[in-house]
C-alpha cells in the first residue's frame, strides 16, 4: 500500500474535520470496496478517516411507522433486528441475502450506499420504498441520490448519517444472486407507499439502479404476478457480461419482479 494516515474519531465533528483537513480523504465503514482497491493499487487516499467508532451514526429506530437505520449498522444488525422486522420485514430479507456472514458482519448499509455498485442490493430497497439519506450536511430524496455507477451526489467531505424510511403498505425483495459473490444479476424490490407502487431493479443496469416506468404502471392497475406478463422490457442500457446477456437480465428482471409481487 501507499502511505496513508489513519484517523478514529469519536464524533461526526471530527471525521468532518479529518476529510476537510486531507488532501485526498477517504471514509471507512466496512472497507470492502476501499481495501482491496488500496491493496490493488488503485486507490492511494492520503487519509483514511475511520467512522465506526462513532456512536451517533449507530443503531436501528422506528418512529410512527418510519424506521431509521444507522450509517454504520452492519448487514447482520439489520437482518437480525426485531424492530425491523416489525416495521419493514422485506429489509430483513434482503440483508440476510448479501454476501457471506464475514461480510454481513462487517459490512454497513451507509458504506453501501455510499459506494453504489451496480450490483448491490439495498439501493433496490432505497428507491423503491423512497427513503431519504440523512448527511452532515442535508437530507437527500432517494431519487436525488444515486447518480451512476459507483456514483452518488455526495458532495467532497459529506458524510451519511442515517437513512429513513418511511412506513409502507406491503415491500418485498427477490434476486437472481451470482453464486460466486451472491452480488445480484438482477435484483427487484416492490414497494407500495403511500398508496402508489414503485419498483426498482439492482444488479441489471449499465448506470446501476433504476425504477421501471412499465412495472408500476402494470401494477397500478392490478397488483398481481400475471400483470407483468405484457409489460414491456427492453435491454437497451442493461448489463451484458461473461454472467449474462442484456437480453438474459431483461427476462431475469420480470421472472423476479413476479416473485417479489407474489410475496408481497
Amino acid at each position: 500500500m501507499y502511505p496513508t494516515k489513519y484517523h478514529k474519531p469519536d464524533s461526526l465533528e471530527a471525521a468532518s474535520a479529518a476529510m476537510a483537513a486531507a488532501e485526498d480523504g477517504k471514509i471507512l465503514a466496512g472497507g470492502h470496496t476501499l481495501l482491496p482497491t488500496m491493496k490493488q493499487h488503485l486507490a492511494a487516499p492520503s487519509d483514511v478517516v475511520d467512522i465506526r467508532g462513532i456512536a451517533a451514526l449507530h443503531g436501528i429506530s422506528e418512529r410512527g411507522g418510519a424506521l431509521t437505520i444507522g450509517a454504520t449498522t452492519t448487514h447482520a444488525e439489520v437482518a437480525n433486528s426485531a424492530v425491523v422486522a416489525a416495521a419493514c420485514p422485506a429489509l430483513c430479507c434482503l440483508a440476510a441475502g448479501i454476501g457471506d456472514p464475514a461480510v454481513r458482519h462487517v459490512g454497513t448499509i451507509g458504506g453501501s450506499l455510499a459506494n453504489n455498485d451496480p450490483a448491490a442490493d439495498y439501493p433496490a430497497a432505497v428507491l423503491a420504498l423512497n427513503a431519504m439519506v440523512i448527511t452532515n450536511r442535508r437530507d437527500i430524496p432517494a431519487e436525488d441520490f444515486f447518480d451512476g455507477m459507483f456514483t452518488t451526489t455526495l458532495e467532497d467531505g459529506e458524510i451519511i448519517k442515517a437513512i429513513r424510511f418511511p412506513a409502507s403498505e406491503c415491500g418485498s425483495y427477490s434476486k437472481f444472486p451470482n453464486p460466486a459473490s451472491r452480488y445480484a444479476m438482477v435484483g427487484v424490490y416492490v414497494a407500495r407507499v403511500d398508496g402508489r407502487v414503485r419498483v426498482a431493479v439492482t444488479g441489471a443496469g449499465e448506470d446501476g439502479v433504476f425504477r421501471h416506468d412499465g412495472m408500476e404502471a402494470a401494477l397500478s392497475a392490478e397488483f398481481a404476478p400475471d400483470a407483468l406478463d405484457s409489460v414491456e422490457i427492453s435491454d437497451d442500457g442493461l448489463l451484458s457480461d461473461l454472467h449474462g446477456t442484456a437480453e438474459y437480465r431483461a427476462h431475469l428482471i420480470r421472472v423476479i419482479a413476479k416473485r417479489s409481487v407474489a410475496t408481497c
